[in-house]
């Protein structure tokens, strides 16, 4: 029990910061972005809102935690599940960070394929996601100013530094929270629970040729979720222990974008179908891209 605490705290210190930031950046487009530049730009069916936000995420210093209120937001604010889904790809991915880590412990050659992998992969879901039919699961209910008791989009009461920063501030901590929060920390929960229980390890030690390195690769990314920043000394500790160097591409691919938040929360928002075509297409991909570093590696 002690050693789950343990694992649950960490994990809970590791999201808080980016989580945070995420929520705020929430409540800063929520607040600031004008619905005319969304559908100029990212409310379209098209490639470019699809690419917009597959190099905004790719570059923006945040993880899956940080960028799925984000995407939430996005999509409440007209965004299409094609760019959404891209987002919700390419920013837990990879970022400036990531990738300045990744090339200390893995190299050029590594860092440079896996942020181009990152923007295909990133493409790839945000076209599938335009193709997707689906009804969401719950319906999106304008938010309402308590002052005036009309549509947030629609009043006055909001104009003003003080108004604005209270409006950011309720939205980022009060609205995003009370959507995601709960299923976030139950992902969390689980990411812990896994941690604890799963005897990783010896494992490894015994299954490490090629083709259930990629498995185990696949398994063990979706099921443990490190963020972009933390999971290239892992690759690299399993490669030096002999497991295949496309499995290593596989799991710093997979990784950080199938966390359990990610899955709960999207489940919630757009059902099972959505979340099933999401994970099915990263998981292809993901294969794809380690047997190819194979092959130039």
């Amino acid at each position: 029990m002690l050693l789950l605490i343990h694992n649950f705290l960490h994990y809970l210190i590791e999201v808080l910061p980016p989580l945070l930031i995420g929520f705020v950046i929430s409540g800063i487009i929520n607040q600031f972005i004008p619905e005319n530049i969304i559908e100029k730009y990212l409310s379209g069916k098209g490639i470019k809102p699809i690419l917009y936000l597959t190099f905004l995420g790719a570059v923006l210093p945040i993880c899956c935690c940080g960028a799925l209120p984000l995407a939430v937001t996005m999509h409440k604010k007209g965004i299409k599940l094609g760019p959404v889904l891209a987002f919700l790809v390419a920013a837990p991915a990879t970022s400036i960070t990531a990738l300045l880590v990744t090339y200390r412990v893995l190299g050029l050659k590594t860092t440079v394929f896996l942020f181009c992998s990152v923007i295909i992969l990133g493409f790839i879901i945000g076209i599938i996601g335009n193709l997707i039919k689906y009804k969401p699961k719950d319906s999106e209910e304008p938010d309402i100013c308590p002052d005036c008791d009309q549509e947030e989009a629609n009043c006055n009461c909001h104009k003003g530094t003080k108004n604005a920063i209270k409006s950011i501030l309720k939205y980022s901590f009060i609205e995003t929270p009370k959507e995601i929060g709960l299923m976030t920390v139950i992902g969390l929960l689980i990411a812990a629970i896994v941690t604890t229980i799963t005897p990783i390890g010896n494992f490894i030690k015994s299954f490490l040729d090629s083709g259930v390195s990629y498995l185990f690769a696949l398994v063990f990314g979706v099921t443990t979720n490190f963020c972009a920043t933390s999971i290239p000394p892992v690759v690299d500790a399993l490669v030096r222990q002999g497991m295949n160097i496309g499995a290593g591409m596989t799991l710093l691919l997979i990784s950080p974008i199938t966390s359990y938040s990610t899955i709960l929360v999207f489940s919630k928002k757009f059902g099972l179908k959505v979340i099933a075509i999401y994970l099915g297409v990263i998981s292809i991909m993901c294969l794809l891209a380690g047997y190819i570093f194979t092959l130039i590696s």
